[in-house]
């Protein structure tokens, strides 16, 4: 799935959208990718000397692939972020870095969705976190 097939199912849009290409999905699996470059208008201050991919940034990453798996193309509903749990940073991410989001869902009740959400860079895993989300519908037309 290619970045036009993504801006059909999640609202974000530069500079928020945070996923470039899906590599495989299923009901429950998603593997997507962020080629991270040194374009991206935060790295002017994160940082200047020495850039780092904000961390929050992997984890929304991480949260807009769930939202990939969880909402249907052109459905007029948005993702909701509910929660983060038992995140952690493990490695840095530099522009020039192909990121990877594993991201399987763990369990589903009452439109809340819990999943498990892993970052890697080149097989080594740089975050992971339990992600829970929700899906709205949006009252609103999109533009």
């Amino acid at each position: 799935m290619r970045i036009d097939e993504i801006m059909k199912i999640l609202p974000h849009r530069f500079p928020m959208l945070l996923v470039d290409k899906i590599i495989e999905k299923t009901e429950d699996h998603v593997l997507a990718v962020k080629n991270v470059s040194i374009s991206e208008i935060f790295f002017q201050g994160h940082f200047p000397k020495y850039p780092i991919y904000p961390g929050v940034l992997i984890i929304e990453g991480l949260a807009q692939t769930a939202g990939i798996m969880l909402l249907k193309p052109d459905q007029d509903t948005i993702p909701l972020f509910l929660g983060i749990d038992e995140a952690r940073f493990k490695s840095e991410v530099r522009p020039g870095d192909l990121l990877i989001y594993d991201v399987k869902l763990k369990e589903s009740r009452l439109g809340v969705f819990k999943v498990s959400a892993v970052a890697r860079v080149e097989n080594r895993v740089v975050a992971t976190a339990t992600l829970l989300l929700g899906v709205k519908k949006d009252d609103k037309q999109s533009d």
